[in-house]
């Protein structure tokens, strides 16, 4: 089979890329490098365009003709989406619809959609059955991919799985700028001798989930005999803890913690409901959070 991935050179996406071609697949990946991150795979092909730009990826599709499609690439940074909304539609609801028109075109089997928990906003109930909670253009533009890819299967019968992703952390986890995900740059802060800076007064929880059970639950949805048309499922582990509770676990030392003022746009509390996809793929979380930081000390 042979799979193409978007944004294949970021945290997430060359996770995915890595753990394919492991289990013999082919891979091409489409990413404009704009991210974070820069890895790579010898034994991937790469293009380096920008999923906005529909000819350049018409090419690839029609040159690679690819079986499946992985779509992880975004504005992914809420704070970054805030300050240019425009470039955060563009990309994520926009280029979505690109690379779901040409999945129709050359006849792809299925699509799977990286979505957001942040759909969710400030919902204390959070299943997929839950009216949408929006307070931010990432979480906006995000779900009207969804809402594209839902139309797609309604109309065109293009088979596509979004999966809302919670907080992922693990290797290759952006560890660096104001607004990288809490546990690169704790870490980071930690190895460095650094005051651990948390956003608020950290009370925030979150359901943190590793970035190999992310690639688990895409693998499930793209090898699932079962029919999907745009259909969401949660990936997170059930489990929520709060940004002290991580902060004093990478520091114990209270007096390393540096408190910095609450973002607009950022929810209170987050933690998934995940029976959906444990029954359907018979997926479950197989890293604890607590477990992981003890190992990586």
């Amino acid at each position: 089979m042979k799979n193409l991935i978007t944004g294949g050179c970021g945290f997430i996406g060359s996770h995915s890329v890595d753990f394919l071609i492991n289990q013999g697949h082919d891979v091409v990946v489409i990413d404009n490098l704009s991210g974070d991150g820069r890895y790579y795979n010898q034994k991937a092909k790469y293009y380096h365009y920008n999923i906005n730009d529909y000819i350049m990826c018409s090419y690839v599709f029609k040159k690679q003709s690819p079986d499946y499609v992985l779509h992880f690439a975004a504005e992914a940074k809420i704070q970054a989406c805030i300050e240019d909304p425009l470039k955060a539609f563009e990309t994520n609801a926009l280029g979505t619809l690109n690379i779901l028109e040409l999945c129709k075109k050359h006849n792809v089997k299925k699509m799977v959609l990286s979505s957001t928990s942040a759909i969710y906003g400030n919902r204390n109930t959070q299943i997929e059955t839950q009216e949408s909670d929006c307070f931010n253009p990432y979480s906006l533009s995000k779900l009207q991919a969804e809402q594209y890819c839902k139309l797609y299967g309604i109309l065109y019968n293009q088979q596509t799985v979004c999966l809302r992703y919670f907080n992922v952390y693990g290797p290759r986890n952006p560890t660096t700028g104001q607004y990288a995900p809490v546990i690169g740059i704790f870490t980071k802060q930690k190895q460095n001798n650094e005051d651990l800076t948390i956003v608020g007064d950290g009370e925030q929880t979150r359901d943190f989930i590793h970035v190999q059970d992310i690639i688990n639950a895409n693998f499930c949805a793209c090898n699932s005999d079962k029919r999907f048309y745009g259909d969401v499922f949660n990936v997170g582990t059930g489990n929520a803890y709060s940004i002290n509770e991580i902060a004093t676990k990478i520091e114990p030392n209270k007096n390393k913690h540096k408190y910095l003022p609450s973002r607009i746009g950022e929810c209170r509390n987050s933690k998934a409901n995940i029976n959906k996809i444990i029954s359907c793929f018979a997926w479950k979380p197989s890293i604890d959070l607590m477990s992981y930081l003890d190992n990586n000390k």
